[in-house]
């Protein structure tokens, strides 16, 4: 039955994927907020209530979970907690969009997202989990390289962007680092670290958020690169959107 949930988890990333990209459909959160998706909450607390979920669901169930624990489960907890205690307590803080509103069917959309990955995470790891694996293995020592890159071009990225709107409110095109070839490295950043930790963790879970995430990110990041290129003229035209030299 949990592998049934995770594969239908899968079909509903492919689907919503498929349904962003065709009918290219834009969040209407950051630079693509509109007032037509009703009520609405601040970019800064729709952040911090959206993510607040994932970092408290996965760590808490798989430690109160009866399964036996080893150094590799904790390793997966903290890797876990060091993503989402940023995306939760220090990215939205450091935000310096003025006065932008994030529509709550965004926000709870989002909690129900990243409350059935940390479920599904947290339940595998808690329950589940009979295969204890040694945390000396090339997989792991593999995974954590591709995990922190991912998380180095993250936070690097939303960096760059926080800072370009620190001094000048308006949107600029961004230059430098991973931005020489594509418009949105912060997603990119994303993407790589669910797949080092899907490479450490080695189980179904871990398979289905890497899949999510790409589903979910990669439109947003089409749409960001079509925006960039209809907003400035000037905008390298070599640049994909998220994958370097493919999309």
């Amino acid at each position: 039955m949990f592998e049934l949930i995770n594969y239908v988890w899968i079909s509903v990333a492919v689907i919503t994927f498929l349904l962003l990209v065709i009918f290219k459909i834009k969040a209407p959160y950051g630079r693509h907020s509109n007032n037509k998706w009703g009520a609405v909450i601040s970019n800064k607390w729709g952040w911090f209530i959206m993510e607040l979920p994932a970092f408290l669901i996965m760590p808490i169930i798989t430690l109160m979970g009866p399964a036996e624990k080893n150094e590799l489960t904790y390793l997966l907890v903290l890797l876990w907690l060091l993503h989402y205690f940023n995306r939760t307590f220090i990215f939205p803080f450091k935000l310096k969009t003025k006065d932008k509103k994030m529509p709550l069917i965004i926000v709870f959309s989002a909690i129900l997202f990243n409350s059935v990955n940390g479920f599904l995470n947290g339940y595998f790891l808690g329950y589940l989990n009979t295969e204890l694996s040694s945390v000396i293995s090339l997989n792991v020592i593999i995974g954590l390289v591709i995990f922190f890159t991912g998380m180095y071009i993250n936070k690097n990225a939303d960096k760059h962007l926080i800072s370009l709107r620190t001094r000048n409110e308006n949107y600029q095109i961004p230059y430098g680092s991973m931005f020489k070839y594509i418009s949105c490295p912060n997603h990119f950043g994303e993407v790589i670290e669910w797949i080092g930790f899907m490479l450490i963790a080695c189980n179904l879970p871990s398979m289905t958020f890497a899949i999510w995430t790409f589903c979910n990110l990669s439109p947003r990041s089409l749409n960001h690169h079509k925006w960039y290129k209809e907003r400035f003229d000037n905008y390298p035209k070599n640049r994909k959107a998220i994958l370097p030299y493919i999309l």
